[in-house]
Order: structure tokens, then sequence, then C-alpha cells
């Protein structure tokens, strides 16, 4: 992805199950261009297993976008198979990319239970069993009834998966293992093998599983037209897997097919290895960024924000970073709960959106508000960092990150963006200022703060030099007045 794309997050976890998000998101494809989105991730478009209720990561048939009384529906929760493809079209001709919200890691919602040997794991350590192998009754048979065979004639069995976490026979929950199978080495070590997440753990080693698996992908971009994925679980599936299965799509379908992976860890290491381990197919979500900006929001002004990007991928590996701050497992009550807190929310944006490093994306939760949550829109203070990132955060960056709580930066901007340059100056404690240079381009310049949150203006030398400002516990973004 070039300089300056910018990704949106279309969705939050409490969205209404009103099946209106794909028309929705149609209505708004002019606005979102305005604004300078080129990337949007959609969420799992599929019938998972709570039919429009379902947010969508229970996947229950891939094959079914909205478009056969599965669940308890037709819609999904976002609404109709026609209704996904149309606002698709309209975001691409508004020149905006769409990435597929992809979850390969497991099923839930079987048609038919079957009768399985299975050992029990112990869940902190699923390389110990804990019993001998016995019969349990498992929810593994996947028939799509109601589908049929349009599309896909592939019904799924007990031999396609690993395990469970459910014996029907007894009503027990436990990490069930099948008999002569085995979770995955190159997963991670987490519980000692973090294989397992949820559902119908899919054996990923399984011939006709990954033949059928290639085979959707191809049919998956064949009948929507995606431009790329967004990839669920990667720390639960083996890693060869999906380097494998992106290779042969990028190469039947003869598109670059943009992918960004969520592997959800805070340590940069693991992250690096894994990025290694996958020869660099995809990029992935800087989590360890995530927590760093976290850990500044609820600190109270302790954070040393000096150190806001030690660690992190955008940090050590900018091409293959996208930054963000929250998303929909971060939201409160969500398991991954790690919610920054509103009053940071500026400075962590302003950190993803006007920096040179990363491609950023933006939480549909931060720039619509999320009502069940009683969280306001972040609209206004968005359009304004997304205004300067389009149009001013051009060129080389200066970094002064020199105070631990003080810190700036500039872009110099460039010939080919007129007026281009920018400062950002903020504060996690108390206001103050940095003296800056802006570079050749701004040199002579009055430049103001665009977030309105100083009234007053900066002259810049005709070296590029100026003093920048910022109040108590704010961030102050500033542009050449014209």
């Amino acid at each position: 992805m070039e300089n300056n794309q910018t990704m949106m997050q279309y969705f939050e976890w409490y969205l209404p199950n009103d099946c209106t998000l794909w028309n929705k998101v149609a209505e708004e494809a002019k606005h979102l261009n305005h604004i300078g989105i080129t990337h949007i991730w959609l969420p799992p478009a599929y019938k998972a297993a709570g039919g429009k209720e379902d947010v969508g990561y229970g996947v229950y048939d891939l094959y079914d976008l909205g478009e056969f009384d599965q669940k308890g529906s037709i819609p999904t929760k976002y609404g109709t198979k026609e209704e996904y493809l149309n606002a698709i079209k309209v975001l691409q001709e508004n020149h905006i990319k769409v990435l597929a919200d992809i979850v390969l890691n497991h099923k839930m919602g079987a048609d038919e239970t079957e009768e399985v040997l299975a050992v029990e794991d112990d869940n902190s350590n699923r390389n110990v069993s804990l019993t001998d192998a016995k019969p349990i009754k498992v929810w593994t048979k996947y028939t799509f009834p109601t589908r049929g065979d349009k599309y896909s004639n592939f019904h799924w069995n007990w031999t396609h998966f690993h395990g469970v976490d459910w014996d029907e026979n007894t009503g027990n929950s436990a990490i069930y293992k099948f008999y002569g199978k085995h979770w995955d080495e190159n997963v991670d070590k987490e519980n000692g093998n973090f294989d397992y997440l949820m559902g119908a753990d899919i054996d990923l080693n399984n011939f006709d599983v990954i033949t059928e698996l290639q085979t959707w992908g191809k049919w998956y971009v064949t009948e929507t037209g995606i431009d790329g994925f967004r990839l669920d679980a990667l720390k639960h599936i083996r890693t060869e897997f999906y380097v494998n299965w992106l290779k042969n799509l990028r190469e039947e379908m003869d598109k670059g097919l943009y992918t960004v992976g969520e592997y959800w860890s805070a340590d940069i290491d693991t992250m690096t290895q894994y990025i290694e381990k996958i020869d660099g197919c995809m990029s992935l979500f800087d989590v360890p960024l995530h927590y760093n900006l976290y850990r500044a929001s609820i600190s109270n002004g302790e954070f040393n924000m000096s150190q806001i990007f030690d660690g992190t991928l955008v940090q050590s590996n900018p091409d293959k970073a996208v930054t963000f701050v929250d998303n929909h497992d971060t939201e409160i009550g969500q398991p991954l709960e790690s919610w920054i807190l509103d009053w940071f929310k500026p400075h962590a944006y302003a950190l993803i959106l006007l920096r040179k490093e990363g491609i950023p994306c933006i939480f549909y939760g931060d720039y619509y508000g999320i009502a069940s949550q009683n969280k306001k829109p972040k609209k206004e203070i968005l359009d304004i960092l997304l205004n300067v990132r389009e149009n001013y955060a051009y060129g080389e960056q200066n970094d002064y990150f020199n105070d631990n709580h003080l810190i700036g930066f500039t872009r110099v901007g460039d010939d080919e963006h007129p007026n281009s340059g920018v400062a950002v100056i903020m504060t996690n404690k108390l206001g103050g200022s940095i003296a800056m240079n802006v570079g050749k381009h701004l040199a002579n310049a009055v430049l103001y703060d665009c977030t309105r949150s100083c009234s007053e203006t900066v002259q810049i030398d005709n070296e590029g030099n100026g003093i920048f400002y910022c109040k108590d516990g704010s961030v102050s973004v500033w542009i050449k007045q014209v």
C-alpha cells in the first residue's frame, strides 16, 4: 500500500441487529472517499450460528452471504447478499478497496451430532491429556439442508476437525481432542498449544479441508469482487496454511489481494518471528502499539510518552504494520477489553494518522460512536486529522521525543502538495512548548492549531523553525494559515 493510504474498520461489536450495515456503508461511500478512506474492512459476511443476531465470528456456512434461510434468517446481521455485493460495488466505484473479514479457524452451529472417541486435554496445557479416549457426542456434521449443494457439495464431519469443547451426552464443557488427532504444532504456545479457540476446531492439515477452503477462496473472490482480506485468529492457525492459501489465490485470481492479519500478541519478538515464518505475505495489526496507547491513557499522566513507540511493530517493521487505536475486541465488555480513554483518543489518532510509518485503521466505534456504551462520536476531531493526513502530512519526519510527557514531531512537506507540512505537539500531563523545525516549504509562514485548542498563531522563521504549544493533557496540530 502506497503512502497515505487509510483504512477504516466499518463495524463495532454492539451494532443493532437490524440488517442495515451494507446499505449504510454504500450510502456513506462518497463521504468516506471524501475524508480520505482508501480501504474498508467489512465484518464477516457469511452466515454464523446465531443468524442475524451474530456478529459473524461463529461461522456456520461460508457460502451463505445472506442468501438462504438458515439459522433463523435469510440476511446476516448486516444485510442480504445482494446488499453486500452492492456495497462492495459502490465502495469500489468511489475508489475504496474492500477487505473481507475471513474466519477459517473454526465452525459453529452444526446441523447434526456424531459419536466420536476423544481425550480431554488440560485447558491450561493442551499438550497434557487428562483422560483416556472415551466416546462423546459432538456437533460436527454440517450438511446445510437449506442451501443444499449450491456452490459446493462439501459436507463437514468430525474427520475435518481436531476437536470441540462440548459433549452433548454429558453436557460437559472441556477441551476435547478427537482420538488419533493432534493439535497443530506451528501455532502460538499459549496454554501449551493455542490451536483450539472455540467451536469445532478446523483441521487445517486435512487434505480435503485444504482443498475445499482453497476452492471457497476462489469462489468468494470471484463472487464478491473483494480486493483483499482481514484474517482472523492467526495465532490459532498453523503458520503454513495462510502462506499457501494466499499464494495460490493471488496466482489463480491474478490479484494482489492486500491482506492484514490479526495476531493478538503484545510481544514484538513474537510478531517479528511470525512475519519471518510467513515470508512477509501479509501485514499485521500493531497490537503492541495499541497496548502502549492504552497504558498511556489509563496511567494518569505517569506513562513515559517518549517511549510510546518502543516495542511496536510500526517502529521495527513499518512496512508490515497496520496501526489502530481500538477495535471490536477491545471494546468494553469484550474478552480483550482495553478501551483507550476518551481524553487520549485525539493523541492516539494523531500518532497513527499524521506520522510517516504504518497504515492507520480508524475504528467505526470511534468515528460514529457506540450508542449502547454511551460513547459519543469522535467524528469532528477525526475529520480534522484525516484532512491533515490527506493534505498536509507529507515529507520527511523529525521527532522531538526528548521529554517524558511533552513530545512532538513534524513533517516537512513536499513539492507535490501545496502548503504541506505539519507540526504536532502533545502532552499527557502539563502543557508547554517545543522548538521544532517544519522545513523549507513552510519557511516564513504563519501556522495555526487546526484542532482549535490553541488560539494563537506561530510565526516560522526563514530556516523553518518555530515554537509550538499545547495545553494540559491535549494535542495540537499546526498547519499553514492560508
